[in-house]
């Protein structure tokens, strides 16, 4: 980091101030990491109800806005990719904390459990 300070010192800043969230994903399974680091099926979803929306924005009812809006995302739902490591989601609901991808079943801590 301290190569780039002089040249980027806002961008080292906020870096440094917020590792631990930038690195957050570590603390979950490492099968999880694809899908935590992306929120592009959010995105898409949304653009595909925008563009389809505004074309139709006045010449509908609020219900049959919210019912179109409706069918658009369960008809994106069917391109979503199935979550990998779905079984390693039960260790999380029981509190199991993760450190680089992999499980550390000796001693949770307890902001783990409460996060749980």
């Amino acid at each position: 980091m301290r190569q780039f300070e002089a040249k980027y010192p806002k961008a080292v800043e906020k870096v440094t101030k917020d590792r631990d969230a930038l690195l957050a994903f570590y603390d979950f399974p490492a099968e999880h990491w694809v899908h935590l680091r992306t929120t592009n099926p959010i995105e898409s979803t949304f653009a595909t109800v925008r563009h389809r929306t505004t074309r139709t924005r006045n010449c509908v009812s609020k219900a049959t806005f919210l019912g179109l809006a409706f069918k658009l995302i369960e008809e994106a739902e069917k391109s979503w990719r199935r979550i990998k490591g779905a079984e390693r989601i039960e260790l999380l609901l029981k509190g199991i904390p993760f450190k680089d991808g992999e499980a550390v079943l000796d001693n949770p801590s307890p902001q783990q459990e409460l996060a749980a």
